[in-house]
């Protein structure tokens, strides 16, 4: 099997896993997935959370432009992102010295967030299905959570004031759809899915992959629900810093080059 045809039926394989959970109704023969309206309630049944094999990512950014078209983020601002970085591989001059390493980003939804308690008017807060959002009408802008996040995940909306970030695509989840992210990511390298079932493809690989599982940061205590395999150990505290092949540009920036 091409690599082509193998990465398709990753990304299909975690889309039905993920539908599989989902309630549906039917119109003859045809079954659709619930779609939420803006009044459904928090679901605490459900504890969501996102498996990343870093192996299979090949920092095409495809999941980073489809963010920014999903969300309307901003230039110069992102949700998630792939960064890139200059990696040193040996000090033998017969062999190759330097390469690459990809490291995909974004809120990592901790079950201990620190941008939390910070928050001077409680507009950030964890839901109980896991996902922490922000209440962009309490929002004042202050920006201490952008400072209490230790993965540079969060950041102040030029556009609307508010402090911004990934929400595990809320709007789509809700409606029974997978992550922008994950929904478009070319090597099937990110898998979302519900921690509380045990059938869900997340916890079935994470569990295939128990003894390889890490997060970042960890020695921040944050417990992250962002998970990742094939994470090399020099990454794990590696979360400041351009990439060194593409980063999104604001326009001054663009107009410059």
């Amino acid at each position: 099997m091409n690599t082509h045809v193998n990465c398709k039926h990753q990304v299909e394989k975690s889309r039905r896993s993920f539908l599989k959970g989902i309630p549906v109704v039917t119109a003859g023969a045809v079954a659709m997935p619930k779609v939420a309206t803006a009044s459904t309630p928090d679901d605490a049944s459900k504890y969501w959370a996102m498996l990343i094999d870093v192996r299979r990512c090949i920092g095409c950014q495809a999941c980073t432009m489809t963010c920014i078209q999903e969300n309307a983020v901003p230039e110069g601002n992102f949700r998630t992102i792939v960064s890139s970085y200059s990696v040193k591989m040996s000090d033998d001059p017969t062999e190759q010295q330097a390469g690459s390493y990809v490291l995909p980003r974004l809120c990592n939804h901790c079950d201990k967030p620190p941008c939390v308690p910070v928050c001077p008017v409680g507009a950030t807060y964890k839901r109980k299905d896991g996902i922490v959002v922000v209440d962009s009408d309490r929002c004042v802008a202050c920006a201490y959570c952008v400072q209490a996040c230790p993965y540079d995940a969060r950041f102040i909306n030029p556009v609307t004031h508010k402090a911004d970030k990934c929400t595990f695509c809320l709007h789509r989840v809700e409606a029974g759809l997978l992550p922008g992210c994950v929904e478009t990511c070319v090597g099937g390298a990110r898998i979302f899915g519900d921690l509380n079932d045990p059938e869900s493809e997340i916890r079935q690989r994470m569990e295939e992959h128990k003894s390889e599982l890490k997060v970042l940061k960890p020695e921040m205590s944050t417990e992250p629900r962002v998970y990742y395999i094939g994470l090399d150990d020099r990454f794990t505290d590696k979360i400041e810093g351009d990439s060194t092949l593409w980063k999104p540009r604001n326009r001054g920036e663009a107009a410059k080059a």
